[in-house]
């Protein structure tokens, strides 16, 4: 009867962790669409800047800033569903699954300390609505230390692989830990991983995380958080060439 009871047990966290990387990654390709639509704003930002349109592009912001808090929250939920898919454990009572991501979901956005207007994304918005009519300039408020944070603010953990050693942006195959958000080139960490024999700690310095080959993959919002990487690289490049050019004599430029 215990052997049976444990079967059914261990049945059950198996449909449950199925059911919960189900719903992640359904909800990983919601907010891949919601940064799909706050890159496209900014965009039309900066076409509707170069109009002048300011009061357009205000408003503009203001909507941003209330897709943003949207998007965060699918981030809270996306976090809470795997958390629970993971440490859910059926006992003899039903569980209140309602309660549980609830009370995850709390706990996410209790250590969460940050504020829409202040969230990277937005002040690379307000950056570069900037940067049409004033690049390589501060803007009010910000010193050129704050731009040169600002353009490189990014999502990713890390910027190279830690086994290939290549920068992120140009890993042919980039995968990314569900456990610990690291991002390495798949072949490398899939031979890693094999080669540790279920032990495979995150080849990241410092991070305690173990790692699963059905646990490392490439989510729906990895691909568009490296073409972004690309962009503000790029972006960052031009500044530095402009500021080098004014270091020069007139003639020279």
């Amino acid at each position: 009867m215990a052997s049976t009871s444990a079967s059914r047990s261990t049945g059950a966290t198996g449909r449950i962790q199925t059911a919960a990387s189900t719903l992640y990654s359904d909800n990983q390709s919601l907010i891949a669409e919601f940064r799909k639509a706050l890159n496209m704003m900014k965009e039309i930002g900066v076409d509707l800047e170069r109009d002048n349109q300011s009061q357009m592009v205000k408003e503009l912001e203001n909507a941003a800033v209330e897709l943003l808090a949207t998007y965060e929250d699918c981030t809270h939920f996306s976090s809470a569903i795997h958390s629970v898919g993971d440490r859910c454990q059926p006992v003899g009572e039903l569980t209140n699954f309602k309660k549980l991501f609830e009370d995850e979901i709390a706990k996410l956005k209790a250590s969460s300390s940050s504020v829409p207007q202040n969230h990277p994304i937005i002040r690379q918005f307000r950056e570069a609505i900037w940067n049409v009519h004033h690049a390589g300039e501060p803007m009010p408020g910000e010193d050129q230390d704050d731009i040169v944070m600002t353009s490189t603010q990014c999502t990713l953990l890390n910027i190279t692989c830690p086994l290939s050693g290549k920068p992120v942006v140009d890993l042919a195959e980039p995968v990314r830990s569900v456990e610990c958000k690291h991002v390495y080139e798949k072949n490398a960490i899939m031979l890693y991983i094999r080669s540790k024999n279920g032990r495979a700690k995150c080849p990241v310095a410092g991070c305690p995380k173990m790692l699963q080959a059905q646990k490392v993959l490439c989510d729906p919002l990895l691909l568009i958080e490296i073409d972004e990487m690309r962009t503000m690289s790029k972006q960052t490049a031009r500044t530095d060439v402009i500021e080098d050019c004014t270091e020069l004599d007139e003639e020279e430029c």
